[in-house]
């Protein structure tokens, strides 16, 4: 999803848009898949910095996320553009 490669099912993992601890679920609208080195170059950021500080990624995110909840993509797109506002980018 954020580095746009293709990737053999073992070499990904599941990330959730809206993360499970703030109330997101396991449903198919609230997932993608992440290769491992993206996942890790996330750590523990949450997606919406994620995206800020990596615009390939957003860039992809916004390109391949076409099954994610639309409610999901439009908070996640405002988070992100907070967060470039905050840091004096827009």
């Amino acid at each position: 999803m954020y580095c746009g490669a293709v990737h053999p099912a073992e070499a990904l993992s599941v990330d959730h848009v809206h993360p499970r601890v703030k109330g997101g679920d396991g449903s198919s609208g609230n997932l993608v898949t992440a290769c491992m080195a993206c996942n890790s170059r996330k750590g523990a950021r949450t997606l919406a910095r994620f995206l800020a500080d990596e615009p390939v990624a957003r860039a992809h995110f916004e390109a391949l996320a076409v099954h994610v909840w639309p409610r999901h993509r439009k908070a996640l797109r405002e988070l992100v553009a907070a967060e470039l506002r905050r840091r004096g980018h827009v």
